[in-house]
C-alpha cells in the first residue's frame, strides 16, 4: 500500500500572524477527485486538530480516513464531481511543518522556538498550497471543529477566492470553557517531568501527560447521553490480582478511555498538541474586523453556507453556530443553518452518518434547507 500524502515546499520566509516567521515551510495534503479547469471544482478541507489530511481512502492509500463517509464516489462530497483538497494543519505533526519538524538553523526541532501558532497561519499555508496546485478559486472552503474555525478564518481573509462555505461545529472564537479545559490539558502534558519543558526525545516524550490530557479531551468529545447508552454502568471482567491494585480499571468506561488515550499519545507529538491547542484559544475573528464581529464576517463574500451543530457540544455549543449563520445573513450571504439533535457531542460530525450525511449531500446538491 503507497502513501496518497504529498507535500508542498513554500518558500520563506513565512510570516506567522502572531508574529516571527519560518525559515521554510513543508504542508501536507492528500487529495480525491480530477481537477477541472483552474481547480472550479475544489473543495479545500480543514480537519479537526488531531487527524492527518488522510480524510478518506484512495487507490493510494486504501486505508479507512477519518471522514470516510462522506467523501468518495457517490457520497456526500462526491469525488466524480469534486476535487477535494486535505490539507495537514501547519502545526501538527503529520508532514507539515510544525514544533516537531527540524529547524534548519539548528538541526534540532523546533520545540518551543517554534512562532506562536494561530488558526490565521493554517488558513494562510493552505492557500499558498492552493496557488501551488494551480488552484486560483476554489467552489467550496469547508471543515469541521478546529477546521470550522480555519475556513472562517480562511473566508475572511481570502474574500474571492471561493464559492462556497461550509462551517461544522466550528466557531467565531472559543468560549471561556472551552480555554479551561483545554488549559487544563496543556497544564497536564507540561506536569509530566518527561515534558522537559519541551525539549525531550522524539521517542521519549510526556506519554503519561498526552494519556490524561487526551482522556479528557474524549470526554468533552462526546455527550453524558451517549456515555450513559454506550456504557450505563458496565463492569470489566473481573481480574484476580485487583485487590493489590485499589484504583485499577473497574468500568467498561474507564477502559475505553484508557485504550484511546494511549493509542493518541503514542502518535501524536505533544509540543505539536500544545500549539495547536493554544491556537484555537487564541482565535479571535474580532481581529479581522477592528474588533468587530460583524464587520469581520461582513468580509465573506461566499455565494452559499452551511452551518451546522450539535444540541450535545460542550465545547462548540450550538449558539455559536447560530451566531455565525446569522452574521453570515447579515453580510448577504445565503445561508442553511442546521442544529443537529445528536447524542455524540462535539464528534457527531465524525461518527452520527445519518444526520451528518443526508444534510451534505442536501446543501452540495443545491437542494434548498431549513432556515
Amino acid at each position: 500500500m503507497s502513501d496518497a500524502r504529498r507535500y508542498v515546499e513554500l518558500d520563506g520566509p513565512f510570516p506567522m500572524y502572531r508574529g516571527g516567521s519560518l525559515p521554510a515551510v513543508t504542508v501536507a495534503y492528500e487529495t480525491w477527485g480530477e481537477p477541472r479547469g483552474r481547480g472550479a471544482n475544489a473543495l479545500l478541507l480543514f480537519t479537526g486538530m488531531s487527524p492527518s489530511a488522510h480524510a478518506a481512502s484512495s487507490r493510494d492509500d486504501a486505508s479507512p480516513g477519518w471522514w470516510e463517509y462522506m467523501i468518495g464516489p457517490g457520497k456526500p462530497i462526491d469525488t466524480e464531481r469534486f476535487f477535494v483538497i486535505c490539507i495537514n494543519s501547519l502545526g501538527s505533526c503529520f508532514g507539515s511543518t510544525g514544533p516537531a519538524s527540524t529547524n534548519p538553523a539548528t538541526g534540532r526541532a523546533y520545540a518551543l522556538g517554534f512562532p506562536k501558532l494561530s488558526v490565521e497561519d493554517i488558513a494562510a499555508a493552505a492557500h499558498r498550497v492552493c496557488l501551488a496546485l494551480g488552484v486560483e478559486r476554489v467552489h467550496t472552503v469547508a471543515g469541521a471543529s478546529l477546521g470550522g474555525m480555519v475556513a472562517l478564518a480562511y473566508a475572511m481573509m481570502y474574500p474571492g477566492t471561493y464559492r462556497d462555505l461550509v462551517s461544522i461545529s466550528g466557531a467565531l472564537m472559543a468560549t471561556p470553557f472551552a480555554i479551561a479545559l483545554r488549559t487544563i490539558q496543556r497544564d497536564m502534558i507540561r506536569a509530566d517531568s518527561a515534558w522537559a519543558k519541551g525539549d525531550y526525545a522524539p521517542d521519549a516524550g510526556p506519554v503519561e501527560g498526552m494519556r490524561v490530557a487526551r482522556e479528557l479531551g474524549v470526554l468533552t468529545y462526546r455527550s453524558p447521553d451517549e456515555w450513559l447508552q454506550r456504557f450505563d454502568r458496565e463492569r470489566v471482567a473481573a481480574d484476580a490480582d485487583a485487590s493489590n491494585r485499589p484504583f485499577e480499571t473497574t468500568f467498561q468506561v474507564q477502559s475505553y478511555l484508557d485504550v484511546n488515550a494511549i493509542r493518541f499519545a503514542q502518535r501524536f507529538d505533544a509540543n505539536c498538541y500544545l500549539y495547536l491547542s493554544q491556537a484555537m484559544d487564541l482565535f479571535d475573528a474580532a481581529e479581522h474586523g477592528a474588533g468587530s464581529l460583524e464587520a469581520a464576517v461582513g468580509r465573506i463574500d461566499a455565494r452559499r453556507a452551511l452551518v451546522a451543530g450539535v444540541s450535545s457540544d460542550w465545547l462548540f455549543p450550538a449558539w455559536q453556530q447560530r451566531q455565525v449563520a446569522d452574521l453570515l445573513r447579515q453580510a448577504g450571504v445565503e445561508v442553511t443553518f442546521r442544529e443537529l439533535e445528536s447524542l455524540q457531542g462535539h464528534d457527531a460530525f465524525l461518527t452520527d452518518t445519518d444526520r451528518f450525511a443526508p444534510m451534505m449531500a442536501a446543501f452540495f446538491s443545491g437542494a434548498p434547507g431549513p432556515g
